[in-house]
């Protein structure tokens, strides 16, 4: 008796999001199907060139802006940018450097260094607490 595996498959809105592409400029054809497992691998390590085209000109979904940007999605948003922007359009943001860009870039920094400092906290905690266990399990000397 032998089963059967099914094919994993997904929607093209997951499997552009996976790719890191905007899924309203992709194909119809990849909007339309859907994507399995092994389709998503293949389009990831031999791109065709309508993605590579994509992923070098865009348009880019918001995560892939933010992340260009320096800024969070949430920044874009403050920033009045709502839809996907091309290679160009980001370039063109990034020499502009409109008020709220920089603002935001900052507030990103300041993320940064926060979650550095916690992270450090965390560690040095969890340091402390290991030497403490580690010094709790060394016998006792009898007292005379």
């Amino acid at each position: 008796m032998t089963s059967q595996q099914t094919t994993q498959t997904m929607k093209p809105a997951t499997a552009a999001k996976k790719l890191g592409v905007y899924l309203q400029a992709t194909p119809a054809e990849f909007q339309e199907g859907v994507v399995s497992r092994d389709e998503l691998n293949a389009l990831q390590s031999d791109p065709p060139e309508w993605l590579r085209a994509l992923r070098q000109h865009g348009p880019h979904p918001r995560p892939v802006v933010a992340a260009r940007l320096g800024v969070s999605i949430s920044g874009l948003a403050r920033g009045g940018v709502t839809d996907a922007l091309t290679t160009d359009q980001i370039q063109e943001l990034r020499e502009e450097e409109p008020e709220w860009l920089r603002q935001e870039r900052a507030t990103q920094a300041d993320v940064r260094k926060e979650a550095v400092r916690l992270k450090d906290l965390k560690d040095k905690s969890e340091a402390k607490s290991a030497a403490k266990a580690a010094k709790s399990e060394q016998p006792r000397r009898p007292r005379p």
